[in-house]
């Protein structure tokens, strides 16, 4: 790898244009390779805004790969996996948004591409990169002891008067808050509590879903997932009770360009290492994993 590596990015929605492109473009060690996008309007507008090319249509995303190192996804989950596949496939290191997928045949398909092709992933999972939350699970990782663990993630982008740009997104409104944000929930559970043995999952109000799962280190942990919550009720938490006492995530997850930079960072570390990043695709898949299982059994409950 030379100094600078040229990371492409694939998407060009508000995202990518909040995060994405302005942490690639103001990167020391980076160079922002281009910009693809479904819109060609939305395409050239940010490629213009960071000084860089615009790529568009079928032709456009091969094009980005045969002209970067990496690639930085900001497109929908189920659009993600199979370009990932085609990006590892063409030589390309990945650094993947949440979740890789919503199908596990889709994830196990991006993880299995990026093995074979011998090539590096990184998924942003913002908590595992947010420099004080980062520290929070990786202190919590080491302490240990821990007997059970309470998570609230509760969104208002589906209540009435919410105006956050994501609210219209075809895949939110579809999948809901387990897809959205139960990838944060278990991105900070899974490092601390260590991986799901069993998963129950129920149905709650809007797009609101419970779950209650067991670890490997006996511990259990529950999650409350949703984007339809009232606006004075939105809000996250996560509360871990153990040996030591009661434990409660920072507020605050950090300035989110700073933390993509993080990853970014940590994906240099891995291409010159060769060694798995604990943030890679393969952890991708196995939260894709629980969330299709809990999806799963909350529709065998609400039957």
């Amino acid at each position: 790898m030379t100094k600078h590596l040229r990371i492409g990015l694939l998407g060009a929605g508000p995202w990518a244009a909040m995060t994405q492109a302005p942490a690639l473009s103001g990167h020391p060690d980076v160079v922002l390779g281009g910009v693809w996008g479904r819109r060609p309007e939305a395409a050239a507008a940010l490629a213009d805004a960071h000084g860089t090319t615009a790529f568009t249509g079928e032709d456009g995303i091969d094009a980005l790969f045969a002209s970067n190192d990496a690639i930085a996804f900001a497109v929908p989950p189920d659009v993600q996996a199979p370009l990932a596949v085609r990006a590892a496939a063409a030589g390309c290191h990945l650094l993947l948004d949440k979740p890789v997928a919503t199908t596990v045949a889709a994830a196990r398909d991006a993880a299995k591409a990026a093995e074979e092709a011998k090539v590096a992933s990184v998924v942003f999972c913002t908590l595992r990169f947010a420099t004080d939350t980062a520290r929070w699970i990786g202190e919590q990782a080491a302490t240990g002891g821990w007997f059970t663990a309470h998570a609230q993630w509760l969104g208002a982008l589906f209540s009435p008067g919410a105006e956050s740009p994501f609210a219209a997104s075809p895949w939110r409104r579809e999948k809901g808050g387990l897809w959205d944000v139960g990838p944060h929930a278990l991105s900070a559970l899974l490092p601390v509590l260590g991986d799901v043995v069993e998963v129950t999952a129920a149905h709650g109000p809007s797009d609101t879903m419970h779950l209650v799962l067991r670890h490997t280190s006996g511990a259990s942990s529950t999650a409350t997932l949703g984007l339809g919550a009232p606006m004075n009720a939105a809000g996250v938490s996560l509360v871990l009770v153990g040996e030591r006492g009661r434990t409660e995530l920072p507020d605050g997850w950090g300035n989110p360009v700073e933390s993509f930079r993080t990853a970014v960072n940590e994906l240099i570390g891995v291409i010159r290492t060769g060694r798995s990043h604990p943030c890679d695709v393969r952890f991708g898949l196995r939260i894709t994993e629980i969330l299709a299982e809990a999806e799963q059994k909350a529709a065998g409950t609400a039957r």
